[in-house]
């Protein structure tokens, strides 16, 4: 018996300009969870476009994120989520009673190349592999 669709977990990834880390993350969530979980990105001051070191690294990792753009944090999506997970956003990430929390301390790819951001690629990788695992446990 499957379970309803409201029982999915929502993660929401929070970064100042979500065009790095957070950005890399829903990625990387997306792609390894697929639909067995709910994924948002928002940055509190959102740049532009996508940081191009980033879009070239996750292309190495074989996940294509060219087409994303930053979005702004909204209190909506906040509420929408189950887990929090901040990266540098500092007060500036609403908190609500009642949300998980989290805080990934991860070096912020802005302005570097894309041989500085392979290491955070992977790091949030590995991050995500975890928490992925805590989410939704094999065999669901």
């Amino acid at each position: 018996m499957s379970e309803p669709a409201a029982a999915k977990p929502s993660v929401l990834f929070v970064c100042v300009h979500n065009a790095g880390r957070s950005q890399m993350a829903a990625a990387f969530l997306t792609h390894l969870g697929g639909d067995r979980i709910e994924v948002r990105s928002a940055g509190s001051a959102p740049a532009d476009s996508v940081n191009p070191a980033v879009v070239e690294a996750m292309a190495e990792a074989g996940i294509d994120i060219s087409s994303q753009t930053p979005k702004v944090l909204t209190t909506e999506a906040v509420q929408a989520s189950d887990i929090v997970i901040t990266m540098g956003c500092g007060d500036a990430c609403p908190v609500f009673p009642g949300k998980q929390y989290v805080d990934w301390k991860l070096e912020d790819p802005a302005g570097r190349g894309v041989d500085a951001v392979r290491p955070i690629r992977d790091e949030i990788e590995y991050r995500v592999r975890s928490l992925l695992d805590d989410l939704v446990p094999e065999g669901l």
